[in-house]
């Protein structure tokens, strides 16, 4: 293996608990290097899952934050200027199909379907990655794979995969776990005992049942980590709340002083 990938190795295990058979599901569809879609709400763990599977198939995860300013060139690579002239720099996804990284385009909708279409030939049988502006074929190393992430909740017509992209793809949804797993979660990673993360957990359902009622997202399993740790260091529930899951979320008098009665209603 390569230097290069080296550093997109996970040194340490992360802290995933599966919430259903996602993670033999996923095992399987690595074993055939199919390309994977996950689909869910932001802060629900995606990203994490996928950093646990690297670790525990021993593979670099080489991730990408898709953007709408994003190129092609971006992605697979460009030449640039250097003391010897021109040089040409592969992009993460060129390291990743070279070196068999999995490679992660997180929020891949965010991009321009332009840029997205240059993933069309690695994500099926011919599995290659054109480099037009160098003239070379990578054909792609038999240990890489491809996933991608977006919030089916953000999609509209502006904002949404081709069918020509999505059929490339296996797919696995990802929602906000079920109350005892999402207080275990909390629980595990902010510090906070079992009953605080409970808590926390109630504020952020209700807040879930918000949605489209004048919240565009319900409150993440992320922003409840952040609360719970602010409150394992000590600060007042109420503060915590209000600074890591109220403020963030929205802007709109009413809709504060609907979660602030939220979380008034647990401390």
């Amino acid at each position: 293996m390569s230097n290069i990938v080296d550093q997109y190795r996970i040194a340490q295990e992360p802290y995933y608990r599966p919430v259903a058979d996602e993670v033999e599901l996923y095992e399987a569809a690595y074993s055939v290097r199919m390309p994977m879609m996950l689909k869910g709400p932001t802060g629900c763990g995606k990203t994490r899952f996928v950093e646990y599977m690297a670790y525990r198939l021993s593979k670099p995860l080489i991730t990408v934050a898709c953007n709408e300013d994003m190129t092609a060139s971006d992605l697979v690579g460009r030449f640039l200027l250097s003391a010897a002239g021109t040089e040409w720099q592969d992009g993460p996804l060129a390291i990743a199909a070279r070196h068999g990284a999995i490679c992660y385009l997180d929020e891949v909708v965010e991009a321009r379907q332009d840029t997205t279409v240059v993933i069309h030939p690695l994500t099926d049988n011919r599995r290659v990655l054109p480099l037009e502006k160098k003239g070379e074929l990578v054909h792609a190393h038999p240990d890489f794979q491809i996933v991608i992430s977006y919030n089916p909740g953000y999609q509209s017509l502006m904002k949404d995969l081709k069918q020509s992209t999505k059929q490339r793809f296996g797919g696995l949804d990802f929602t906000y776990p079920e109350h005892a797993i999402e207080t275990e979660i909390v629980a595990h990673e902010s510090g906070v005992a079992a009953d605080m993360a409970g808590k926390l957990v109630s504020i952020a359902e209700r807040s879930r049942n918000l949605k489209g009622h004048g919240l565009d997202e319900g409150l993440s399993t992320r922003m409840l980590i952040y609360a719970g740790s602010l409150i394992a260091r000590g600060v007042n529930p109420h503060a915590a709340c209000r600074v890591a899951l109220v403020r963030p979320i929205t802007d709109d008098p009413d809709m504060r002083d609907a979660l602030d009665a939220a979380v008034s209603t647990f401390f």
